[in-house]
């Protein structure tokens, strides 16, 4: 809480190359803080904190509305074209400690792809590199960012005909983060009205978790 009438929520977001994991940090923000486009190699290279303006209509709490101000960690993918697992890992914990290591994490959103399937190798991979920045307690701080959303749409599915048409890679993930999920589609979410949505979802499902935050201490261990 920067003072009793907003608040601030801290995210990172985490993923494998060309998801849209920089173009969904944009769009939680309202900005155009990262770097976003397609490549054929990995575009993001350092983790970059992106701080949004106060945002007001999306916050109430105890009957108050409240301004809101977010803010966006963004990361290397994971694997990297360029960069070893090992130094993904330990740039972003490192950053994760200096951004947030004094005021604490609200939640890591891991992105992947709508309209691509997820392969069980990945998910362990993702899930590995989760658990190894956050700890023991990751399945309370982390939730998942399907992007693309559009394209599933285009392809004749809702989000309910999506889920059960869905991998049992994709529905063991999601359990196992307590079906903290949202379906995110970048061109729409530019929009004030949609952006607001996601916000609340993402406010909702921090405040199942009791507005708690994880404190992380950087470890050369």
């Amino acid at each position: 809480m920067a003072d009793s009438n907003e608040m601030t929520i801290n995210l990172v977001v985490l993923g494998r190359v060309q998801t849209g994991k920089s173009a969904a940090g944009n769009s939680l923000l309202g900005s155009w803080d990262f770097a976003s486009h397609r490549s054929a190699s990995s575009v993001t290279t350092r983790c970059s904190l992106g701080r949004s303006c106060r945002i007001s209509g999306v916050l109430r709490r105890n009957g108050c509305e409240l301004a809101l101000r977010v803010r966006v960690l963004d990361t290397p993918s994971y694997p990297h074209s360029a960069l070893s697992e090992e130094q993904v890992r330990d740039s972003v914990r490192s950053a994760l400690a200096c951004h947030f290591g004094k005021e604490g994490l609200h939640l890591a959103l891991l992105v992947l792809r709508a309209d691509v399937p997820l392969c069980a190798d990945e998910s362990k991979q993702a899930l590995h590199f989760i658990q190894e920045l956050l700890g023991p307690t990751w399945k309370d701080f982390t939730a998942v960012l399907l992007t693309h959303a559009d394209k599933a749409e285009g392809a004749g599915f809702d989000e309910e005909e999506y889920l059960h048409s869905a991998s049992s890679t994709l529905l063991s993930l999601l359990s196992s983060v307590q079906h903290k999920y949202i379906f995110l589609d970048n061109q729409k979410c530019i929009l004030k009205e949609e952006r607001a949505i996601v916000l609340r979802k993402l406010l909702n499902f921090i405040r199942q978790n009791n507005y708690q935050v994880l404190l992380l201490k950087h470890s050369k261990e």
